[in-house]
């Protein structure tokens, strides 16, 4: 195993490399939508703010959305978004899960300050609000408390209760699946949940940095799957893959541990790459209000990231049990999360509910998909609403006890595979 102390000589370097001092100020207003929504949280945890927006028509509505950002940004995000699905006639509701957006002490503060007249607030320190996350249970208890309160505003429309869905993006994908998974025997309320680039796979950098980076994000990510989980091998693969993951797993989540202590993590904390907005949106104005946006947080804890690789880990163990009906979304060339990922739980999944559906954009690497270009954009946006549909038409069959064969047809065809 001579390799491994030059792999974490090759860490420290990265990171020295990327963790440099780094200031970000918010000078621009939260962008909030909708109406505001205030849930109280137990223990020292602030008030979660669940955002909703209503159509018109409210006794148009055919059914309630949840909206899941991804990691380090926020739903403020989602205005438009919201706008086209209000337009379709969804009540369409978001909020931002712990230690983003303005479920971050230190953003909501700067929100606060900017209210009051203030032209600029560093929010530099932000990121430390990650603190608290080894793993996403917090942000899943976030999910629950919204979804509960989605489900109670969408069931006081009116008589008739309308289906609620949950559409989640990357790491917020990643919460809603861990969430649904752990609660599948229970009734949750969610009637479907659309994946976009779900977070089921470990990043892999492209170019240069991918040579120095990716052979040590592959051998974590090997070394976290088979530690403590025989995947079938022979015995001497069995006996291989286990002293590698003990001699991996404790080394790496204890440097990864020291490296986010008070001190430290000034130094070591990884800051995004402006390079990442270009494998995020193929829109050059898309790409540069992500660059602007004083909202999302540039920086990402070594414990909140080593944490996200665990949950992964577990999570694919476990995947071939999720139940819930699905809609996801994936490009073909995505660095941020890998095809792979997306495939595997589909191959798992796909036959546990006759309502699961997969879409591969072939040509695309890309990973925000609502945020794209037109008239692809748009398009995703129409592939949405048309399993949406095609839900509340099978769940509305199913109440009444009567299927119609021509209403479910769309349904009971393939996915919409590849465009």
């Amino acid at each position: 195993m001579r390799f491994f102390p030059g792999s974490v000589v090759a860490i420290l370097f990265l990171l020295l490399l990327s963790g440099c001092v780094h200031r970000q100020y918010a000078s621009a207003l939260y962008p909030a939508w909708g109406e505001e929504n205030s849930i109280s949280q137990s223990g020292a945890h602030p008030h979660l703010l669940l955002r909703v927006m209503y159509p018109e028509d409210i006794l148009a509505t055919k059914a309630c959305l949840l909206l899941v950002h991804g990691m380090n940004e926020h739903t403020g995000r989602y205005n438009d978004v919201a706008h086209y699905f209000v337009r379709q006639n969804f009540v369409v509701a978001g909020f931002d899960y712990e230690a983003h957006g303005l479920s971050n002490p230190a953003l909501r503060q700067a929100d606060a300050a900017l209210r009051s007249g203030a032209v600029s607030v560093d929010i530099s320190e932000a990121y430390l609000a990650q603190t608290v996350l080894s793993n996403l249970d917090l942000p899943r208890e976030n999910l629950r408390l919204a979804l509960q309160k989605t489900i109670e505003l969408c069931n006081a429309l009116g008589e008739v209760d309308r289906p609620v869905f949950i559409v989640s993006h990357s790491l917020g994908a990643l919460v809603t699946a861990t969430f649904l998974l752990q609660n599948r025997n229970d009734v949750t309320g969610c009637e479907g949940t659309v994946f976009l680039g779900p977070g089921f796979a470990v990043s892999e950098l492209p170019g240069w940095r991918g040579w120095l980076a990716n052979p040590i994000i592959r051998l974590s990510f090997h070394a976290e799957t088979h530690y403590l989980n025989p995947h079938g091998e022979s015995m001497l693969f069995l006996v291989f893959n286990q002293i590698l993951a003990f001699l991996t797993v404790p080394v790496l989540d204890g440097l990864f541990e020291i490296l986010s202590w008070p001190g430290l993590r000034r130094v070591f904390t990884p800051v995004t790459p402006a390079w990442v907005a270009d494998y995020l949106t193929d829109s050059v104005e898309e790409r540069e209000r992500i660059r602007n946006d004083d909202w999302i947080i540039r920086r990402t804890l070594l414990r909140y990231a080593k944490g996200v690789e665990e949950e992964i880990v577990r999570f694919r163990h476990q995947m071939h049990m999720f139940n819930t009906p699905y809609y996801l979304i994936y490009s073909a060339h995505d660095p941020i999360t890998p095809a792979w990922g997306s495939k595997d739980f589909v191959n798992a999944t796909l036959n546990n509910h006759s309502d699961n559906r997969h879409l591969e954009l072939i040509d695309s690497r890309y990973h925000q998909h609502l945020f794209l270009a037109e008239p692809r954009r748009s398009e995703i946006l129409q592939h949405i609403g048309q399993w949406l549909d095609c839900r509340i038409r099978a769940l509305s069959g199913e109440q009444s006890g009567i299927l119609d064969d021509k209403k479910l047809e769309s349904c009971s065809e393939p996915a919409y595979d590849r465009i």
